[in-house]
């Protein structure tokens, strides 16, 4: 009786690994093992990411929404405490990017956080 060993397992083991690596530089594209290294940190590299965009992210809207605030005479800190005690529950995201492409809306909340803060 012939030895089973794996063959068409392992073979797609590797093939799948040497595909994830595609595209990185010398042996880290054609050898198991050293590609194997590479797409392991590379996965690893993109699983912090993921969790770090959203942080990246929120930072921007936050410095965008404190720089159309500003402009308007608050600070982004009395503005966020209006918007509560006012009761619009908009979330950064948003409010970027009302302060970006309709500044007229965006005067009004500013509008009515400091109308809530008096």
């Amino acid at each position: 009786m012939p030895r089973a060993v794996n063959g068409t397992v392992s073979r797609k083991r590797r093939k799948k690994i040497l595909k994830m690596a595609k595209g990185y530089r010398s042996v880290r594209s054609t050898a198991f093992r050293k590609a194997r290294e590479a797409v392991e940190h590379g996965l690893c590299y993109a699983y912090r990411d993921r969790k770090n965009r959203k942080r990246e992210f929120r930072r921007l809207w936050i410095a965008r929404i404190n720089a159309a605030v500003r402009a308007e005479g608050m600070n982004y800190s009395q503005f966020m405490y209006g918007l509560k005690k006012a009761d619009i529950q908009l979330d950064r995201k948003v409010l970027s990017d009302l302060a970006i492409n309709n500044q007229d809306t965006f005067k009004s909340l500013t509008e009515t956080a400091r109308a809530q803060l008096a």
